[in-house]
């Protein structure tokens, strides 16, 4: 496989080709972002996961086909900075965790709640709820029938660790809680993780590290 998901801002794309998912990965703006370009292969259907930054850039890897839908992983303004004008130019229709869609300054026309689905042409992901980076975060989940299953987790979990809890306790052992349970109890090792900032992961890689994070609690 020649996908590594290592992508830098300025620099080419990444993409993952599976069976029925094309999976695009291109690092944009000052906090280097991942933006994720999913199409089904079936029918061309387009989505767009997190319009970050650089909507020049995210409309050039887009194409002339265009997006049916943006999903945003949360409400912080490092991952909706481009979603206006990606809005703007495609007619997308816009989905976002229930609980962020206030602090989401272009309207949400889906609000998602833990265990809603999302189609893509004929794939479908599957939200999950996570709290603690925010209160409305979602990873969304594609359980790839041909194959592991692939979650994009927004700045929820990253290689070594969950995602920023602002030096609050109780919105770490939230978050680490969700991502345990929602995440880690349910899908197996060799599901791929493609987190909202950096290189991508697997839930393996990073299981063993677990009782570390919670004993270190960030």
């Amino acid at each position: 496989m020649s996908y590594t998901g290592a992508v830098k801002v300025g620099g080419p794309p990444d993409v993952h080709e599976l069976t029925d998912l094309m999976i695009t990965k291109v690092a944009v703006g000052p906090m280097d972002n991942n933006a994720y370009l999913l199409r089904c292969r079936a029918t061309g259907e387009q989505a767009l996961v997190d319009a970050a930054a650089e909507s020049a850039t995210l409309l050039g890897t887009i194409g002339e086909s265009g997006i049916a839908s943006v999903i945003t992983t949360h409400r912080h303004g490092d991952h909706w900075g481009a979603l206006r004008e990606v809005v703007d130019a495609t007619g997308a229709r816009t989905y976002a965790g229930r609980l962020d869609v206030e602090g989401i300054p272009v309207p949400t026309d889906v609000p998602v709640d833990d265990g809603d689905t999302i189609a893509v042409g004929r794939v479908t992901l599957t939200a999950r709820h996570l709290v603690g980076h925010t209160p409305g975060s979602i990873a969304l989940v594609y359980d790839d029938p041909h194959g592991h299953p692939h979650v994009f987790t927004g700045d929820c979990l990253f290689p070594g660790g969950v995602g920023n809890t602002f030096n609050d306790p109780e919105a770490f052992r939230s978050l680490l809680g969700d991502v345990e349970a929602k995440l880690f109890a349910r899908l197996p090792d060799e599901t791929w993780v493609y987190p909202g900032h950096g290189n991508d992961t697997t839930l393996g890689a990073e299981r063993p590290h677990l009782s570390e994070w919670r004993e270190r609690g960030w």
